[in-house]
């Protein structure tokens, strides 16, 4: 069947146009998924940073609301322990009425947040000094004795420096000292705590106290209580900014209303607060339960149609939470603004975007691409021997693969500089140059040379060739052992086992590394005076952070935490103890059965209070035998120093010492011993030495 040729062309013409516009269109699709995922992407960023910003407010409101109840709290205790000292010390007798007052209103006039303070003596009668706002204080006595039924009050002026008496009246009063719980405890009881107050000789007003009895002379003389009115907190509160509409509130364990802010709330104003908000809190407080009790608890909540961010957390004083509530749209109503515009902008420039990619769509770009994309594969998984150069008829791309060539030889100047292994490590893990980490279980050693300071002042610029030997042979130890290198600082290597790449025995491990950096003596490197190098080692285990630590602009591939420092500090404890490896428990429970190790001490290393027992690393277990016995004696004189038997311990030193000829650590426990036994210790004795240098 013949085919008319026209025909045809106007087929091939036709297929020529729809690929075409198969391709601008798959462009087009491809511009707008960008536009939208970088619309998704830069709106989830927005309202990160949106709600970042809103936990940045809150946790500044939280540490002012937490540093002022911490204060108040501290104050109530310190006027408490001042007047009580006086007591004691009987600088002040409860019946002198003068000193008592001046005293009493001393405390109100320097203590800001502090409302009254009051004494109740066990026959019932009552005195106190109580704050009227910032402006004017009143002393008031209430006696069983004289004038019964009422309370006598002196009114005084506060002026600059001073105090003024006003007036003196005496009006009617049910008050009765004797039915208040902090008096009635603090009568019976031994120590001050607090309470929560409600009535007063002036009327009902929420409070707490600071209440606890005073003895003279074995002698009970009554009860003093520091009281606290909860519109100082009010007034605190009043002065936070949270938004523009939010508010916080402190409220107890029960979800009841401790303050809310209010500028006008003092002892003459009761707190009046706007509490339009109190329910979100109330309802945060049920619905985070124990939890948000003892710890931050943050949840996004709706009232009315509107979202609120509420955050609880724990206040100094018992029982009690701050509740911070923001509305949403005070952070994320501007965002939402911001991103329809954004839309809107993409939009139209992806149209317009399409029609030009249709214009370019014609040349021929894909198969050079595709050959620099697979130079770039390489360099990403740093496999920079593998780089080549691919010349091509478009100056752009030729440039570009040149420029990937270039890069590579640049990157391979900085094999000695980096761990090119490493960096393979963590690609194939996936691990992003980006900050980051996690916790693991690993061991870290630190290596150091003794007495390297000196060596360097004799040496000068002639250490670096011996130093450089040192560490190659580190290194090279390190590495064969399947340790990472994380770092040298000047003489020192720090290294440790268990990352990258997983190791079950990093222990052991890390412990052979060490045994066989120990025989660099034996390596013909020697200091100027011809003596070989002496290192010292310190290695410890336990959880770490390992991971990108750093910023953006450079990162570290390295291991912070307790653990890492407590191995550094283990390596400077070898200098008091003549030793040249030690390693912490965790290393050898870790690692037992695999080494022959001995129990040095029990010790606190610098920065640290709580001891940690320390061992010094004798072998490999599998590599000979070992010589035990003076090992076993040295146990057995540890344990009986521990149990004060000071005698046996010394006992088991001297036998250690007789059978090695020197041994710095028996020998120091051996004058421990003699200096103990010579001298009983307290009953404060512990067996743990505190190493006061790093």
């Amino acid at each position: 069947m013949n085919v008319d040729p026209g025909r045809r062309l106007q087929a091939i013409a036709r297929l020529t146009v729809s690929i075409r516009l198969a391709v601008s269109a798959l462009v087009l699709a491809a511009i707008l998924l960008t536009a939208a995922f970088s619309s998704l992407l830069w709106w989830r960023t927005a309202e990160a940073t949106s709600r970042q910003l809103a936990a940045t407010i809150n946790e500044q409101i939280v540490a002012a609301v937490r540093k002022e109840v911490s204060a108040i709290v501290d104050e109530a205790r310190a006027a408490h322990t001042a007047i009580r000292t006086l007591f004691l010390q009987n600088v002040l007798d409860t019946r002198e009425a003068d000193k008592r007052e001046f005293v009493f209103l001393s405390q109100l006039q320097s203590q800001a947040t502090i409302s009254w303070v009051a004494f109740g003596w066990p026959d019932g009668s009552f005195f106190a000094a109580h704050k009227l706002g910032d402006r004017r204080l009143e002393m008031m006595e209430i006696s069983l004795t004289d004038h019964p039924g009422q309370r006598r009050v002196d009114e005084y002026d506060v002026v600059p420096g001073d105090i003024e008496f006003a007036n003196r009246r005496f009006e009617p009063t049910d008050f009765r000292v004797a039915d208040q719980a902090w008096f009635k405890v603090g009568l019976a009881g031994d120590e001050p705590q607090w309470f929560r107050v409600m009535g007063h000789p002036t009327g009902e007003r929420p409070s707490i106290a600071f209440a606890g009895p005073i003895d003279v002379y074995q002698e009970r003389q009554g009860v003093l209580a520091v009281i606290i009115e909860y519109t100082r907190l009010a007034r605190f509160l009043s002065q936070l900014e949270v938004g523009r509409t939010g508010t916080a509130f402190i409220v107890d364990g029960s979800g009841e209303l401790v303050a809310a802010p209010d500028k006008d709330a003092d002892e003459l104003h009761p707190a009046g607060g706007d509490t339009t908000l109190l329910p979100l809190a109330r309802a945060a407080l049920e619905k985070a339960g124990e939890a948000g009790r003892k710890e931050a608890w943050r949840s996004r909540l709706t009232s009315g149609g509107a979202a609120y961010e509420v955050a609880l957390t724990p206040l100094p004083f018992p029982g009690w939470s701050l509740a911070t509530v923001i509305p949403e749209a005070e952070f994320l109503g501007p965002v939402e603004t911001t991103l329809r515009r954004l839309i809107l902008g993409l939009a139209v420039g992806a149209v317009f975007a399409a029609l030009a990619s249709a214009m370019l769509a014609r040349s021929v770009i894909a198969a050079p691409l595709s050959r620099v994309v697979g130079e770039l594969r390489h360099v990403e998984a740093f496999a920079l021997e593998q780089v080549r150069r691919h010349p091509s008829r478009l100056k752009e791309i030729a440039s570009l693969s040149g420029a990937i060539a270039e890069m590579a030889s640049g990157l391979s100047a900085f094999r000695k500089f980096i761990p090119a292994d490493l960096v393979r490590d963590l690609l194939r893990q996936g691990v992003e140059a980006r900050p980051g980490g996690s916790i693991q279980e690993l061991s870290v050693m630190f290596i150091d040379i003794a007495g390297f300071t000196g060596l360097s002042e004799r040496l000068g610029d002639r250490v670096v060739p011996l130093l450089s030997r040192y560490l190659d042979l580190t290194s090279e130890i390190i590495v064969a052992n399947g340790g990472t290198i994380d770092k040298f600082i000047g003489d020192a290597v720090m290294a440790f086992w268990g990352a990258p790449q997983p190791q079950e025995d990093h222990a052991a491990r890390c412990c052979r590394a060490a045994l066989a950096c120990r025989r660099v003596d034996q390596s013909g490197l020697a200091d100027d005076l011809g003596q070989p190098l002496q290192i010292r080692i310190g290695i410890n285990s336990g959880r770490m952070l390992v991971g990108n630590i750093g910023s953006e602009l450079r990162l570290n591939y390295t291991v912070i935490g307790d653990a890492v420092n407590v191995a550094s500090r283990l390596e400077s404890a070898n200098k008091s103890y003549g030793t040249q490896i030690l390693i912490g428990e965790a290393t050898e429970r870790l690692a037992r059965g695999a080494i022959v190790s001995r129990e040095i001490d029990r010790i606190a290393v610098y920065g640290r209070e709580e001891g940690l027992s320390v061992h010094e690393l004798v072998g490999i277990a599998d590599e000979g035998p070992v010589a035990a016995g003076w090992i076993a004696d040295y146990e057995r004189g540890l344990a009986n120093y521990r149990s004060r038997r000071f005698a046996d311990a010394l006992a088991c030193f001297e036998a250690v010492l007789s059978a090695r000829g020197a041994d710095r650590p028996a020998e120091l426990m051996r004058d421990r011993c003699r200096q103990l036994a010579a001298a009983a210790p307290d009953a404060a004795w512990r067996p743990i030495a505190a190493l006061t240098t790093k």
